[in-house]
């Protein structure tokens, strides 16, 4: 019998085996990877370009063009691509990101290649009719006029301007008159320039059919598609930090202050960053974290806080962010800058790095289970082109820092003088 008083032994986690992708080309050289695990016959297929935010030559023509793609093709209405992947029990799901966009399905194997009949005709041949592109405009509009009576919303809008400048890719927010300015003959021409075989890249992953790649073939690999013409990317734009530090944003009506603090940092690529990340958790990473325990749990200031790197190809940034009712904000923001100080200045406790150690390996452990998360994993490291000694590399320097390395990260990176305030609010 078991004795449930006592407690299971408590193991350290001491190293995790990540199933790599395997590459296959298409015909036509389409790189696909696959991870083929899992129990259910059930598969995940990305298409995958480098199409995102950064490309666009004005706001809104990414999201629009991935949106706008899957309402009509020259042999399917939108109600019958719709209704046809239904039928077959599968789903579509589109994202635009900073870098990349993706059209990705999910399908049960007995109906895969029927699924793509409709995928194939989605990427290849939309036609972006007027009447759905006016729909389209009209709902994001709303959606974005509701949102920017939001605090967060426009803290991390003017966040970005602020860290970016407000002409860089990563900087530029909408405004209302944007909506009008955008044409169907913009996406047309975006969708015309992008999508294409050679700036497609394919993740297939779970429980996959044995004849994965002649499928994948048949629909997007015996020919070339789209832009048959060198795809000419933009070239990497160097960001325009602000001079000013300390910024503020009045929105009189608001019940509550949003707080962004923050810098140009790097992304997963830089030889800082995997310790980096061990400092980002035990500042506000997770829920026991330090500014956790001070601004909500002690203070009671807020509901969360927390803090993190976002990583984009070119850069990346790292942000603490809250929100706390307009009358201690002060109080807030003065306590955000004493828990760096503090990280700054004393070695944290051996228990305390303990912690966040495991936890940070736990959270790893657990994200590698599946098929479609390894897959995320391996997008993880592909977008930068890394190979997968990345995670060995992130679970050794995990497990290898020290306290006096900690305070030396906080001490050189951040710096008051070098992190941006904003705050939005009254």
């Amino acid at each position: 019998m078991i004795n449930r008083a006592i407690a299971p032994e408590f193991k350290l986690i001491e190293k995790v085996d990540v199933e790599q992708a395997q590459k296959i080309i298409l015909n036509n050289g389409i790189e696909v990877y696959t991870l083929n695990s899992g129990s259910q016959e059930l598969s995940r297929v990305e298409f995958i370009f480098k199409a995102g935010m950064y490309q666009q030559p004005k706001a809104l023509v990414a999201s629009c063009t991935n949106a706008l793609i899957e309402c009509g093709t020259k042999k399917f209405t939108a109600n019958q691509i719709s209704d046809g992947i239904d039928f077959f029990g599968s789903f579509l799901e589109l994202n635009v990101g900073q870098d990349f966009t993706s059209i990705t399905l999910y399908s049960l194997n007995k109906y895969l290649k029927d699924s793509l009949v409709f995928i194939e005709e989605i990427i290849k041949n939309p036609i972006f009719p007027q009447d759905e592109f006016s729909i389209l405009i009209n709902n994001k509009k709303q959606k974005h006029q509701i949102n920017s009576q939001k605090v967060n919303v426009l803290a991390r809008r003017k966040f970005n301007e602020l860290l970016f400048g407000s002409t860089h890719p990563y900087g530029i927010n909408v405004n209302d008159e944007d909506f009008g300015s955008l044409t169907v003959q913009d996406l047309v021409a975006f969708f015309n320039e992008f999508y294409a075989s050679a700036n497609c890249t394919i993740v297939a992953s779970g429980l996959l059919p044995n004849n994965i790649s002649d499928i994948l073939n048949l629909f997007f690999g015996n020919e070339k598609w789209g832009n048959k013409n060198k795809i000419n990317f933009k070239q990497i734009v160097q960001p325009q930090q602000t001079s000013n530090t300390i910024n503020f944003v009045e929105k009189p009506d608001a019940i509550q202050n949003a707080i962004k603090i923050g810098r140009i940092l790097f992304n997963k690529t830089h030889p800082d960053y995997f310790k980096f990340q061990v400092l980002s958790t035990v500042l506000g990473g997770y829920f026991g974290s330090r500014l956790m325990a001070n601004i909500r749990e002690d203070k009671g200031y807020t509901y969360g806080i927390g803090c993190g790197i976002s990583n984009f190809v070119t850069t990346g940034y790292f942000a603490i962010s809250t929100e706390v009712g307009s009358d201690v904000c002060k109080n807030a923001l003065k306590e955000i800058y004493k828990e760096i100080e503090i990280l700054q200045t004393d070695l944290i406790d051996k228990q305390e790095l303990e912690t966040v150690r495991n936890y940070i390996l736990g959270q790893f452990l657990r994200s590698v289970d599946g098929p479609f998360s390894l897959a995320d994993k391996f997008k993880g490291i592909w977008e930068f082109g890394l190979s997968y000694d990345y995670y060995q590399n992130y679970f050794k320097a995990v497990q290898e820092i020290t306290v006096s390395e900690i305070r030396d990260l906080a001490n050189n990176y951040l710096k008051k003088s070098d992190l941006i305030e904003c705050v939005v609010g009254k």
